[in-house]
This record gives structure tokens, sequence and C-alpha cells, in this order.
């Protein structure tokens, strides 16, 4: 029986992904990359120079550019990109797959753009959590993705005077059950196609190598999360190529880069391919038109015939019982 005074304890779970423009047009664009690129955790060097070159020309060019490439992929229907969508989406299953524990709450947040983690933290304490577990959507940790959505989560904490207790859920790189939901999520894919890829692209977010140089887990994981996929699937599955997506800049990213991977096997001669993204929890801009769509062109622009594009592991069932496997898990002495 609690004090008088004080409420009974309860048990928050906050999913957060990186986040999304909260329109499909020039202004929206700009907020969110203007948030996004003045994080010292994406561009460590946050220098005169940089900031001369965000203001005074990526944010002036790129906004239009970035909006017409997320207007191809808009969710019309709710308004807003298919990352809001679908986090939602697997923020409502897991909460519905938890609904026998007791005194557990569910929310969700974008790192960069809306809902904030701040408004997912204080939406937790209102319901009266106080303690959160906090579950990054990256399988594979890195300084610019999980560390930063930590960076944030402390922010909110020092304007509270009351603070919840807080953990955070560790990356998921090679965990058994993620391995088997990609490799399950592949094969089902597969079998749906018309033909048959002579081989699989497991195409990774890049980063600068000088981040990697520097300490930065993040390829490392990578390796191990293709190279746990690659033996799951087996000798008889087509062969999995590792690349990197998503290069901005002229600094030298990790290599191979998949745009420049996807060209050189269709001057090769390879006609079959489909691509695989295992570092994203959803699809996102990233996927469905950076991949699905503009690499795809790449590919049939140098010769090559059918691509396809696997699908994230989103709020399938298979994605689902990654999630509610790693909140219990992560959940342990708490409920």
């Amino acid at each position: 029986m609690p004090a008088a005074g004080v409420r009974p304890s309860c048990t928050g779970v906050l999913l957060v992904n990186l986040g999304t423009p909260d329109t499909a047009d020039a202004r929206g664009v700009r907020v969110y990359l203007k948030e996004f690129l003045s994080d010292p955790r994406v561009i460590e060097n946050q220098g005169l120079v940089w900031k001369l070159v965000l203001n005074g020309i990526i944010l002036r060019t790129r906004p239009r550019t970035k909006a017409r490439d997320y207007r191809k992929i808009w969710n019309t229907e709710r308004n807003e990109s298919p990352l809001k969508t679908i986090t939602r989406a697997q923020s409502e299953k897991l909460a519905r797959s938890i609904a026998g524990l007791d005194h557990v709450e569910v929310d969700w947040a974008m790192r960069y753009g809306n809902p904030s983690i701040r408004a997912g933290i204080e939406s937790l304490m209102t319901r009266g959590c106080d303690r959160v577990l906090v579950l990054p959507l990256y399988p594979q940790y890195s300084a610019a993705t999980s560390a930063t959505v930590c960076d944030e989560v402390f922010r909110v904490l020092t304007s509270l005077r009351a603070q919840p207790t807080l953990r955070v859920s560790p990356p998921y790189y090679d965990d058994p059950d993620y391995i088997e939901a990609l490799a399950t999520s592949i094969e089902a894919h597969l079998a749906t196609l018309n033909f048959k890829p002579e081989l699989i692209i497991a195409s990774f977010h890049g980063m600068p190598k000088e981040y990697v140089d520097n300490g930065d887990p993040y390829q490392a994981q990578c390796i191990a999360t293709t190279d746990a996929l690659r033996e799951r699937l087996g000798p008889a599955a087509p062969t999995l190529l590792l690349t990197f997506q998503s290069r901005f800049g002229n600094a030298e990213w990790l290599q191979p880069y998949t745009d420049k991977t996807v060209e050189r096997l269709a001057k090769d001669g390879v006609r079959r391919i489909a691509v695989v993204m295992p570092g994203f929890a959803a699809d996102c801009l990233e996927t469905l038109e950076e991949i699905a769509q503009e690499n795809a062109e790449i590919f049939r622009h140098n010769g090559g015939e059918s691509f396809a594009a696997i699908p994230c592991l989103n709020d399938s069932d298979a994605g689902m019982k990654v999630i509610h496997t790693l909140v219990l898990r992560e959940l342990q002495g708490w409920i």
C-alpha cells in the first residue's frame, strides 16, 4: 500500500526512431534538417565553416529537393511520413501485446521532429510512470543515432525535479530473434517475386569513416548482423553483400557504397537483385525512395532487369515479436 500522497509505481516504455518532417514541403523539411544537422553527434565539426555551409547553402537548396522526395512516399491519407505511421503502429501494437502486464504504459517519439522525446517522457510521467525504458529503434549502435537519443533523454531529465528512473535498451544487432525475423522476412518476400535474385544486398545507412576511426562500433555491428544473417539464410540462399547508403558531403564514408555497388553489378552483367535494409526498423525515405526508387533506377539504367526492395520489419508480426521480446527482457526486475 503506497504512502499517502504517493501514487502506485508505473513503468513506461518509450519507442524512439530517428525523425521526420512534419510536412512534405520545403519549409517542413528545412525545420527538420536544421535540427538534425545541428546535432554535434550527426555532424561532429559544428564550427563556423559548417554553420556557414548549413545556413548559407544546405538549408537554402536541399529542402526543396528533399521535399520532392518525401512527396513520392508521403502517407497522404494521414498527411505524414511512413516512418511516423509505422512507429505509431509499432507503439500501439506493443501496448496491446503487453496489455496483460500491470501498470505498464507505452508511448513513442522521434529524436528529431514530432512527437518529441520531451513530449513522450512527459506523457508517460503524466500517466504516473516513475520508471521509463527507452528503446531506440536502431539495431546497430552509433553515436549519431543511439547516443543522441540518450543525449536528448538526459537533456529532458535535467529540467525535471522529479526524474523517472531510467533504462535504455542496448543495440540488438546480433540478437537471435532479430536475425530470425530478418531471415523469415527475406524468405517470405523472395517467395512472392516472379524472379530469383542472383544476389542480395544488405544496405545499411552510412557514416563518415572518420567516426569509425575514432571508435564508433557501428561498422563492426553492421558486419556482425550481415554475418549472422548470412549464416541463418544458409548456403542455398543468394550471395549476401554488405554496403552502405545515404552518404552526404565530400568526406569519405564507409564503403562499399550501395549506389556504386548497384551500378557496378549491373554493368558486370548481374540482371536480378534484391536489397534488404537491416539497419532500419521501419521503412522511411532512405528505404522507400532512396533504395526502392533511386537505386532501382540506377540498376535498370545500367543494364539490370529485375530489382526488389525488401520491406523493413515495420509492424509485421515478426518485427513486433522482436520489439516485444526486447521490451520484456529489459523490463525484468521492474515488472
